[in-house]
């Protein structure tokens, strides 16, 4: 995995990122944008799903803001491609960052058992939101919460 960093950093998107002015500062702030699409699309439908704001229909609310969610997961993984090329050997060696990307993938994958399980039954959730699935919601806010968590503490490591 070392040698795999190190031909990225020394790639020409790895030499650019790191010897440009702009591109890695404008990656963070993409990147921060994206956690806030993903945080707050998912975090939102997550929360309403866990039980809050009843009043809000459920698949309503979901069709609205789980486009954001995935836009903010794509501007993520291309603004955080860009900085892991511009410091790929020491991210590679941080127990704090094979956490992060551990913990992505158990996000992804849980999304995706998630809609496979409930995807048919989200009407239900307006009269009985069934427990399994409130828990699952609550799982997913945490995780994606922590992993936003993370990547912060990747720079003070």
């Amino acid at each position: 995995m070392e040698a795999l960093a190190a031909l990225l950093e020394a790639s020409a998107l790895g030499q650019w990122a790191r010897g440009s002015a702009v591109a890695y500062p404008v990656a963070n702030v993409a990147h921060l944008l994206g956690l806030v699409l993903l945080l707050g699309g998912i975090g939102v439908v997550d929360l309403r799903l866990a039980g809050l704001w009843r009043g809000l229909p459920v698949q309503t609310l979901s069709r609205a803001l789980t486009p954001w969610a995935v836009g903010g997961l794509i501007l993520l993984a291309a603004s955080g491609s860009v900085m892991f090329a511009a410091d790929a050997g020491p991210m590679v060696s941080s127990n704090i960052f094979r956490a992060k990307v551990a913990l992505i993938v158990v996000g992804l994958l849980h999304a995706v058992l998630f809609h496979w399980v409930w995807r048919r039954r989200m009407a239900d959730w307006e009269t009985s939101p069934p427990l399994a699935g409130r828990l699952m919601a609550v799982g997913s806010l945490g995780v994606w919460l922590t992993v936003g968590a993370l990547g912060r503490l990747i720079a003070y490591a």
